[in-house]
């Protein structure tokens, strides 16, 4: 028997800032159980009116990047500046087996033992975008328990970033050197949601290219955004190997969550935020219960066989799988059913006449302005009827 969930006993833990419950109550959000996710939600809503205070910032970047050895550098740097830190980092998740390594904490040798910093690694589990589908709720209970700093490592796929940027204040771009030119610079549609770059690896051999790339993608940022912009995002470079240009960065970072904060739109941002959530939250529900019914559960298998072998189009498989959750005792529409030709339709049947109104039943040719006893339809002395 599952030992039982103390829920007053995570809310006060986490407030506390324990590790132990911080991490139980992760694992909770985490949860795909049923029961697990009412006690989740029961959770939030006690510590949510105790976050929403800290810097959010979400680092994405290509494989190879060197975001986890950047996230530890720049982590250890804000440490010592008396911030605590918080790294959710999102590790990919095997399309073959499922599992995932969850490796990205091994590469942050100084931050993972940091008593002033909590890193949380956890699998994307198939989720586009490269953050798991709790990273929203496990940024509430971070910010709950006092850290004031929190970083979202994606992995960085280059699919539906916009994931990212809906849930942080600020989205920090990693990329490096010889990676193209200002014209490939404008292409890159994940560089519309940046709001501060960073070329890394900018020491050794590669510093001068990393200086050079950062003042082509600076050229080409300018093009994008235009002399009128409220904020264009400033290209730096960096070495997160011997920390140079971090404390730049970081400053660069806080001047644009200072703008948004000033100007309202880190409110309204948020505020957006939550709506966005809740749709994701809506998409995600919905799919689940699609894949929970019984009657999708019992065609699924047949329309699966029927597109493989080519005798059922994807199409025409997924019009009844939607309509078998939307209506069980429809099959679908005609047009998802090209097994067999449609039987002839019969004439529809006989339909009895609607039932009079409860005041004509004893008369049916009786009008309500007329008294029952009364007869009607009997001419007068001049020949007309009443």
């Amino acid at each position: 028997m599952a030992p039982r969930i103390d829920l007053d006993s995570y809310v006060k833990g986490v407030l506390d800032g324990k590790r132990a419950h911080i991490a139980r109550a992760i694992t909770l959000v985490e949860s795909t159980r049923a029961e697990h996710r009412v006690l989740a939600q029961q959770l939030l809503t006690q510590l949510l009116p105790h976050a929403g205070r800290a810097r959010r910032v979400g680092i994405s970047g290509v494989p190879g990047v060197g975001k986890s050895t950047f996230i530890d550098a720049l982590g250890t740097m804000l440490t010592a500046l008396g911030h605590r830190v918080a790294v959710l980092a999102v590790d990919p998740s095997s399309t073959r087996t499922g599992g995932s390594i969850l490796g990205d904490k091994t590469r942050m040798e100084r931050l993972s033992v940091d008593p002033m910093a909590f890193v949380r690694p956890s699998p994307t589990a198939g989720t586009l975008g490269g953050v798991a589908k709790a990273t929203r709720e496990s940024m509430v209970v971070m910010e709950a328990a006092g850290y004031d700093v929190v970083l979202v490592e994606t992995v960085g796929v280059g699919q539906s970033e916009t994931a990212v940027a809906n849930m942080v204040d600020t989205f920090l771009l990693l990329t490096l050197a010889r990676t193209g030119d200002q014209l490939q610079g404008i292409k890159k549609g994940v560089l519309e949601l940046a709001d501060v770059i960073a070329v890394n690896k900018a020491d050794g051999p590669h510093e001068r290219d990393a200086r050079s790339a950062a003042r082509e993608l600076a050229g080409a940022l300018r093009l994008m955004h235009g002399k009128d912009a409220a904020w264009t995002p400033p290209v730096l470079s960096c070495s997160a190997r011997e920390g140079t240009g971090l404390d730049t960065l970081w400053d660069r970072l806080e001047q644009h969550r200072a703008l948004l904060d000033t100007t309202g739109r880190l409110a309204a941002k948020r505020r957006d935020q939550q709506v966005d959530w809740t749709w994701t939250m809506v998409r995600e529900e919905l799919l689940g219960r699609l894949h929970a019914h019984p009657e999708v559960r019992r065609l699924a298998p047949e329309l699966e066989r029927g597109v493989r072998e080519g005798t059922v189009t994807a199409t025409t498989a997924a019009e009844r799988i939607l309509a078998a959750f939307q209506d069980p005792g429809r099959p679908g529409p005609a047009s998802a059913r090209p097994q067999a030709p449609p039987p002839a339709e019969a004439p529809p049947p006989a339909q009895a006449p609607a039932a009079p109104p409860a005041q004509d039943d004893a008369r049916p040719d009786a009008r309500p302005d007329v008294p029952p006893d009364e007869p009607q339809g009997v001419p007068t002395k001049d020949g007309s009827t009443p």
